[in-house]
């Protein structure tokens, strides 16, 4: 869960105090401090001494909001700045609200972000000033923190920084893949060149040199490296090995791997050396997981260098191979089992092997398409079509326009015409390549999506995918109703279900039964079966129930019919409708009535407190 910043707000004249009070509202951990009159409290509270204020609570807070003239701000801080990596974040706004100013620790404090964030508030003008963020390229020294990376380097990271903002030839190596190498990828600036080898990269080309993975690297020229924390360390050791021993020979043998330790995740063996004091004590002092596996579990892996010694002792070929390969959901190892001594003459055993999530191959996205429009896809899903080699949509439900999101280069292919045997075929031979496979789906694919006999194949092959949800066309169609489907006091339910028609339903939901909770019902997939549909639902929804008939919602060509229950049948008919229809059945729909406590002036919550005003004295 991210930190909540502890924000302090000070403002010296009545309108900064109005401003510095929208402020407050937006900053659930805050102090307003003023030196006007106002009602007091204990997140409002009298300024008597801003150099006091200042001395007393500088580092305490994460952040401060001067609302003022720059001046002041620039003074009062001036004798308390330590370190850039220490202080915390301030930032100025003028009291008409008119320039809002990044001081102080703009990247690593997080002041440039706050600054956005406040001139959004205001429709004031952001002062930046960080060579970084004005041309919109990668701030070299908040990526470890973005992404939970290690970093190094064999110059000053300023050094660095200035040959990067000052657009000099770099080389980027994205040696495994994550959230970070993604926004890399996604965002390279046009002096970066991207490799997926270091040894593919004439270091002689560049003036700078990034690195994303976990070897060690070493470069003549500017060099920084980012280590994830993407690698399982498997190990099995004699009883009671010396602590410090172990991990000064443990780290020395690593260095001679050419592997950073940084990027070990978690270190793995098996339950028996669950207490063993050095492992526990490296794991704690290099934030590595500790887990420890029953000899079951580690017997499920084939080990590339059994030992029969091992099996006898207690009952399996291999600990640190098959702990490291269980820990990383992988079936090899990028160092096979090595042996090692510590000077008191005690062995151990270690493994390596990289994270299956962090590897360079194949992958599959499941994304939902959305109702229709390209414009209602996710964020994420529109990514993946801009970077997809293959998009495999089905075209009977997909609009042909979110494939235009395409790279030139990609394979588009429309599933509508295929069987499940031609497209697994289409994706296996991609996913060989290492491509990255998008397979759209209308909608949100855990809504009739037919995505689960497709992951069982995924799971079979081990395949790595992911889903990435989408708006379902009962959201488009609430938003084109302009109806809220919980209505207090009306429905606080919605049901998303179909009719019986090839398909059977399971016994236990019959739409007649569901129709006694008189729910705002979403109904799919029903129009050839509406005769029947109707007569379910009228055993329990009153004839005059407002009702909603929507085909294609959302796409161009989209229709859409309100009425009442008893006309759903005739509407069907009259418009000759019989496929991609959503019916909508419900008080909710078109009702305008009844008021959400959530915004009443009585209705309290963390975000909206009550105050507690006390007299002045």
């Amino acid at each position: 869960m991210l930190k909540e910043n502890k924000v302090c707000i000070v403002s010296f004249t009545d309108s900064g105090l109005a401003i510095g009070k929208i402020i407050q509202q937006e900053f659930y951990l805050s102090k307003l401090y003023t030196t006007r009159v106002t009602k007091f409290s204990k997140d409002t509270i009298k300024l008597d001494s801003v150099d006091q204020l200042l001395q007393d609570k500088f580092h305490r807070f994460d952040v401060w909001i001067f609302v003022g003239a720059l001046g002041i701000c620039v003074r009062s801080i001036a004798p308390h700045i330590k370190d850039k990596t220490t202080d915390p974040a301030v930032i100025n706004i003028d009291e008409q609200g008119k320039f809002v100013q990044s001081v102080l620790s703009g990247h690593a404090g997080g002041a440039n972000e706050i600054t956005k964030k406040i001139s959004h508030i205001f429709q004031a003008q952001a002062v930046i000033s960080t060579s970084s963020d004005l041309q919109d390229i990668w701030a070299l020294d908040l990526l470890a923190t973005k992404f939970n990376w290690t970093a190094q380097s064999n110059v000053q990271l300023n050094k660095a920084i200035s040959l990067f903002v000052n657009n000099k030839p770099t080389a980027l190596i994205l040696k495994v893949k994550d959230a970070g190498t993604a926004y890399l990828e996604k965002s390279k600036p046009a002096f970066t060149d991207i490799y997926y080898d270091i040894n593919d990269a004439d270091q002689q080309k560049y003036e700078l040199l990034i690195y994303v993975g976990y070897e060690i690297i070493e470069s003549d020229i500017p060099l920084i490296c980012f280590y994830p924390k993407c690698l399982t360390l498997g190990s099995g050791c004699r009883k009671d090995i010396e602590p410090e021993l172990f991990e000064e020979i443990l780290l020395e043998k690593l260095a001679k791997d050419g592997i950073a330790y940084q990027s070990i995740a978690t270190l793995a063996s098996v339950d028996i050396k669950a207490e063993e004091a050095a492992y526990i004590a490296i794991s704690q002092k290099h934030q590595w997981n500790f887990i420890t596996y029953p000899v079951d579990d580690l017997n499920k892996v084939e080990v590339a260098n059994p030992s029969d010694v091992v099996l006898d002792k207690i009952g399996v070929l291999g600990v640190s191979e098959s702990s490291a390969a269980l820990a990383a959901n992988n079936s090899g190892w990028l160092i096979e089992k090595t042996k090692a001594e510590v000077s008191s003459g005690k062995k151990f055993t270690y493994a390596l092997s990289l994270i299956s999530s962090f590897e360079r191959k194949g992958q599959i996205a499941i994304v939902g398409a959305g109702p229709g429009a390209p414009e209602y896809i996710t964020l994420k899903g529109k990514e993946l079509l801009e970077t997809a080699d293959c998009i495999l949509y089905a075209g009977s439900l997909v609009p042909e326009e979110l494939t235009h999101f395409a790279r030139p280069d990609t394979l588009v292919r429309n599933s509508a015409s295929m069987t499940l045997e031609d497209q697994m075929s289409l994706i296996d031979d991609m996913y060989k390549q290492g491509k990255l496979i998008v397979r759209l789906h209308s909608g949100d694919p855990s809504i009739y999506g037919a995505i689960q006999e497709q992951m069982t194949i995924f799971d079979e092959k081990n395949y790595d995918y992911f889903i990435v949800p989408g708006i379902s066309s009962f959201q488009a169609a609430a938003a084109y109703l302009k109806s809220e489907f919980t209505i207090p006091e009306v429905s606080q339910t919605i049901i998303l279900t179909r009719g019986e028609g090839n398909t059977p339903m399971p016994a236990h939901e019959k739409l007649e039964d569901m129709a006694k909770l008189r729910a705002t019902m979403c109904i799919f997939l029903s129009a050839a079966i509406v005769k029947k549909v109707e007569s379910q639902l009228l055993q329990h929804y009153p004839p005059e129930t407002p009702l909603a008939v929507l085909y294609r919602v959302s796409w161009k060509d989209e229709q859409v019919w309100t009425g009442k229950l008893n006309e759903l049948s005739q509407i069907i008919k009259d418009n000759k409708l019989s496929r991609t229809v959503l019916i909508i059945v419900g008080e909710a729909v078109g009702a305008r009535k009844n008021r959400s406590w959530l915004y009443g002036d009585n209705w309290y919550h963390i975000f909206r407190k009550k105050e507690t005003e006390k007299s002045l004295k």
